[in-house]
């Protein structure tokens, strides 16, 4: 899966200057940008802003907060002036972007307070896109940026957001910006970066859409992975992953999660849920390892550190791995990880029926009592 983040963010600025340059000899401050508070002028203040904002927070590698700076316009700047401005935070963020390597994350408030160079990217291009669409909606312009502009941003940021026949409507639905049939309007929103969880050696990677939709098409998902990978099982979970985000019932925090090895940034397998939690708190989680990273502890790390994240949440009580009766090195997983052999009760409440299958065994890991 090659990465086109810096692309995007340079086609979505030349999309915004190409379109406003058009309206460049109007008084911008005299005219609000569609729904905004803001003027046209400030809107477009705005965009260069956040442009440089997160070109310097992913630069510098910031982890708890905004760098603390600002930029400012030189007194008498004209709209030409701050088109230049655009055009350079665009490219300050584009270059940022490309010269970043894929494991590096850096702060952003929304929603895990963290964003890799492709959130980054897809947050720049989404400020661009929506403030070029407000201002163009104040100054009474026109605007349809290219399509696979909203598909990025779409695929990357709003991955609880259930696609649409239409990219860019679909966006300015989810932001409040539009309607869409058999969708109620939108009054808040906001964009969900991938989460990560850590471990001593690894890092389990929220599997975003666009991802998902490459490994289970036979790609990379966006990872460099050991030799073998990913396993089939991962590219199964990927194709789980894209039916529920096609379908509208995403959860990302419980979708598919790609475990990345610190030491050398290769994935080694695949951990995650097979869908939300039930009404009673009870999750399924899956794994895998690509075959030369087993018996080196790595599935049981990331098991442990996946469930007491999700246990550590009041809507789930218990998780539960389904094994083959044969697979030991898979059970030894669980059992390490903290699971338990479950009862015949809830191997069957699980199974969904009197009857169990003699071939599997279930695994479960119970969150904390509940209160009465």
């Amino acid at each position: 899966m090659r990465d086109i983040s810096g692309e995007r963010v340079e086609q979505a600025v030349a999309s915004c200057v190409a379109l406003l340059r058009t309206a460049a000899d109007r008084d911008w401050t005299a005219v609000s940008a569609g729904r905004l508070e803001w003027d046209c002028h400030a809107t477009a203040f705005h965009i260069a802003e956040d442009l440089i904002a997160y070109a310097a927070n992913l630069a510098g590698r910031a982890q708890d907060d905004y760098v603390p700076f600002e930029i400012t316009l030189d007194d008498g700047t004209d709209n030409e002036g701050l088109l230049q401005v655009i055009e350079t935070t665009g490219a300050l963020l584009t270059a940022t972007i490309r010269t970043t390597p894929p494991e590096v994350r850096a702060f952003h408030p929304y929603p895990f307070r963290s964003a890799n160079r492709e959130g980054f990217a897809a947050m720049g291009v989404a400020e661009v896109l929506l403030h070029t669409h407000d201002i163009a909606e104040g100054l009474g312009l026109t605007y349809e940026p290219p399509a696979e502009l909203p598909e990025f941003v779409l695929t990357r940021i709003f991955p609880h957001v259930q696609p649409g026949p239409d990219h860019w409507r679909t966006l300015l639905w989810a932001t409040g910006r539009g309607d869409l049939p058999g969708r109620a309007p939108v009054s808040e929103w906001r964009w969900r970066n991938n989460l990560v969880i850590p471990t001593d050696r690894l890092t389990l990677q929220g599997v975003t859409p666009a991802a998902a939709a490459d490994l289970s098409a036979g790609g990379d998902g966006g990872f460099t992975w050991v030799v073998g990978g990913p396993f089939e099982g991962t590219r199964e979970a990927a194709g789980m992953t894209m039916k529920a985000y096609e379908t509208g019932v995403h959860r990302p925090e419980f979708g598919l999660f790609v475990l990345v090895r610190k030491e050398d940034d290769l994935a080694v397998g695949g951990m995650g849920f097979h869908g939300v939690p039930d009404e009673d708190g009870r999750a399924e989680v899956g794994y895998d390892l690509v075959e030369g990273a087993r018996g080196r502890g790595y599935a049981s790390e990331a098991l442990t550190a996946l469930s007491e994240w999700a246990l550590a949440r009041d809507d789930v009580q218990l998780l539960c791995a389904t094994v083959e009766a044969d697979n030991h090195p898979s059970q030894g997983v669980a059992t390490r990880a903290g699971y338990v052999r479950a009862t015949v009760e809830e191997e069957r409440a699980v199974q969904e029926g009197p009857d169990m299958d003699p071939t599997l065994r279930l695994y479960v890991r119970r969150g904390r009592p509940t209160a009465a």
